[in-house]
């Protein structure tokens, strides 16, 4: 007799973990990343220019370079995403007038971002400073600041920035990442 109430108790034991294991799988895992889940992903939108601000924020410099980052911060009220790279320059000038080379894409991987209201992503910026080459070969030239694209935009921001570029195009001072959280 004993048995047959065990062999119930475990009928029912293992139904109600079925029936967990179906409710629960389809609630996406969280991440405190910030990098979604397959699942997260496909049902949250592309950021656009106009659910972002931008901004720039310098970190460290060492032997001619300069370190910082470009944040992309959600100013919408909708969870959205970013993913790979953006868009950066230099402009001058006073009109956005673009000054030298865009920059370089520093390998690195690029995963989906996944940002809620409020929250950031960020693009590692190195920057050689000018003076590092003759003037005959970077042909100096004021710069106001930097023109961002996010990653598949069209509409970019400028985000003040007043250091020196060069006009030739033959020379590269500027490098970014991939977006990340």
């Amino acid at each position: 007799m004993w048995h047959r109430s065990l062999w119930s108790m475990v009928a029912v034991c293992a139904a109600l973990l079925v029936i967990s294991l179906h409710e629960h799988a389809s609630a996406p895992p969280a991440s405190a990343s910030g990098v979604s889940t397959p699942r997260t992903a496909a049902s949250t939108p592309e950021c656009r220019s106009a659910d972002l601000s931008a901004d720039y924020r310098a970190r460290d410099a060492a032997a001619g370079h300069r370190y910082g980052v470009v944040r992309l911060r959600n100013t919408s009220r909708r969870t959205c995403f970013v993913q790979g790279y953006g868009g950066l320059s230099y402009v001058g000038g006073g009109d956005g007038t673009p000054v030298g080379a865009p920059a370089d894409r520093d390998p690195g991987a690029t995963p989906r971002v996944v940002l809620a209201p409020g929250e950031r992503a960020l693009s590692r910026v190195s920057e050689t400073v000018a003076e590092n080459y003759p003037r005959r070969t970077c042909r100096p030239a004021d710069v106001d600041a930097f023109l961002v694209y996010p990653p598949d935009a069209t509409r970019p921001f400028f985000v003040e920035h007043p250091t020196t570029g060069c006009l030739d195009e033959s020379v590269h001072l500027l490098s970014h990442r991939p977006f990340h959280g």
